[in-house]
C-alpha cells in the first residue's frame, strides 16, 4: 500500500454500519465513519468527491441489486463495501447464497475502482450475537478469500480489542457510538496507507467500574422494549428499517460536511 496516497473520490456501499448509525448529529442526521473518512480525505485533496449509497437494514442481495452497479459506474478511486452481516443475523440464512452475492459484488466493483476496501465488521460480546458468531466468521473467511483474489484490502475490525468494549456501542447494542465510528475511520485511513492520526485506535479504553446489577437489568429491559422487540417484529413481518429510505449521499459530488439524511432515534437495522 502506498504511503500517504492521494485519492480524489470515495464511494461507500452497504447498510446501517456505513450509513453511520448511531453517530447522531445535533440536526438529527447520522454521520459515521465513512463521512469522517471523507472529511479527512477532502482536507488533503481539493475537489474531493464523495458518495454514500448505504441504507440501513439492507441485505446483501439488496446491496447488489440497488447499490453495486451505481457504485461501479462512478469509477471512484476508493470504494468501500461492507455487507452481509444483516443476513447472518436473520433466523434463517443461506450462507452459500450470501457468499455468492458477495462474490458477485466484489467481482463487479474491484475492476471499476482504484482500490476496493472490504471489512471484517466489529462484534461485541453478548447472548444475542453469540448464536450467530459462526455465520459471521464464515462471512469474514469469505471476505478474506475474495480480497486476496481480487486485490482488495481488508480492514480487520473484528479482531480489534477496543471495538469489543460495550461503551463503544449504542443502547441498541448493534451500532457503534461516535467514538466507535471515529476509530473505524482511523482504521480505514491507515489501511489505505495514510499516516496515522491515532496509532492507538486498537487500544481498549481505560477500565472503569462495571455498572451494578440493577443498572444492567434496567438497561436490558430498555433494550428489549425499545430495540429488540421492534427488530423481531420487523423480521417476522418481512419489513426493514430502510424500506423506502434513499441514500443520504446518492451522487458522487464534491464533499460538503454536515449533509445527511434526517434520521429518527437509532434503531436496529
Amino acid at each position: 500500500m502506498q504511503t500517504n496516497p492521494t485519492h480524489t473520490s470515495l464511494v461507500a456501499v452497504g447498510d446501517s454500519f456505513t450509513e453511520g448509525m448511531s453517530d447522531l448529529l445535533p440536526d438529527g442526521s447520522y454521520r459515521g465513519w465513512a463521512d469522517l473518512l471523507a472529511a479527512r480525505m477532502a482536507a488533503r485533496t481539493p475537489g474531493f468527491r464523495y458518495a454514500n449509497l448505504a441504507v440501513r437494514g439492507k441485505l446483501i442481495g439488496q446491496i447488489v441489486d440497488e447499490q453495486i452497479e451505481v457504485a461501479a459506474a462512478m469509477r471512484a478511486d476508493v470504494v468501500t463495501l461492507v455487507g452481509g452481516l444483516n443476513d447472518t443475523l436473520r433466523p434463517k440464512c443461506d450462507m452459500d447464497r450470501v457468499r455468492g452475492l458477495l462474490t458477485e459484488a466484489v467481482e463487479r466493483l474491484a475492476p471499476s475502482c482504484g482500490q476496493l476496501v472490504l471489512m471484517r465488521s466489529p462484534g461485541r460480546q453478548g447472548p444475542v450475537l453469540e448464536r450467530f458468531r459462526p455465520r459471521m466468521e464464515a462471512l469474514y473467511a469469505c471476505i478474506d478469500e475474495l480480497a486476496e483474489k481480487h486485490g482488495a484490502v481488508v480492514v480487520d475490525l473484528y479482531g480489534a480489542p477496543s471495538l469489543g468494549d460495550p461503551r463503544l456501542w449504542d443502547v441498541d447494542r448493534l451500532h457503534l457510538t461516535a467514538e466507535g465510528h471515529r476509530r473505524v475511520a482511523e482504521a480505514v485511513w491507515q489501511t489505505l496507507g495514510y499516516e496515522p492520526e491515532d496509532p492507538e485506535w486498537r487500544t481498549p479504553m481505560p477500565a472503569t467500574a462495571p455498572p451494578g446489577w440493577i443498572t444492567r437489568r434496567v438497561a436490558d429491559a430498555r433494550f428489549a422494549r425499545q430495540h429488540l422487540l421492534p427488530w423481531i417484529g420487523r423480521r417476522l413481518t418481512g419489513r426493514s428499517s430502510g424500506d423506502g429510505r434513499p441514500p443520504k449521499r446518492p451522487e458522487l459530488v464534491p464533499y460538503v460536511g454536515g449533509l445527511g439524511q434526517p434520521a429518527a432515534e437509532a434503531e436496529l437495522s
